[in-house]
């Protein structure tokens, strides 16, 4: 631990629900934000959102998930001049593909980060390869592109899905009216 951590002051709360297996079947809302909440992705006009390069960069990202996890389907997404909302649709993992749990319990043979094959995985790898492809083709080299996490939600019914669905459907509509930060969707 570094010698000016203070857990009064530097503490970090999951956002995540305690105790759930986020490689269950099921639908996931997923928001995840940009530093600072910067504007890279381009930009709202007249209600409809124009992505920029970076803004088409994470748009393709999230059309290629479903290559690299073939478990996972993709609902409604929206990228937005700070932010990006996306439905993501875990499917039940073939056997074949879990994860397998390490041979002995020892910690020092657990993985560091999310589970394999976990919403949280496929998050990272997500952001991960925009970053990579945005700082290769922008003067934004080396500098922070996303918020250290991202938000979920667990979709519970098809009233959920819809409403949420609706709401990042209709989120360019109303990006003037919302204040910059994340707007609450329920």
């Amino acid at each position: 631990m570094p010698s000016n951590f203070d857990p009064k002051t530097h503490h970090r709360q999951s956002t995540r629900a305690p105790g759930y297996d986020y490689t269950r079947p099921g639908a996931y809302f997923v928001t995840m934000v940009t530093h600072r909440r910067d504007y890279l992705f381009g930009e709202v006009v007249d209600g409809e959102m124009h992505l920029n390069k970076n803004g088409q960069i994470l748009d393709r990202e999230w059309e290629r998930l479903p290559r690299r996890f073939t478990f996972i389907e993709l609902g409604t997404h929206i990228v937005m001049p700070t932010h990006f909302h996306g439905i993501l649709i875990i499917k039940d993992i073939p056997r074949s593909m879990r994860a397998r749990p390490p041979e002995n319990n020892d910690e020092s043979s657990m993985p560091n980060g999310p589970k394999p094959q976990s919403l949280g995985a496929i998050v990272g790898q997500l952001k991960s390869r925009v970053t990579k492809q945005i700082w290769k083709n922008t003067e934004l080299n080396k500098s922070p592109i996303w918020q250290r996490n991202y938000h979920d939600h667990i979709i519970l019914d098809d009233d959920d899905l819809n409403r949420i669905h609706r709401y990042i459907i209709d989120n360019p509509l109303n990006w003037n009216l919302e204040s910059k930060d994340i707007p609450v969707w329920q």
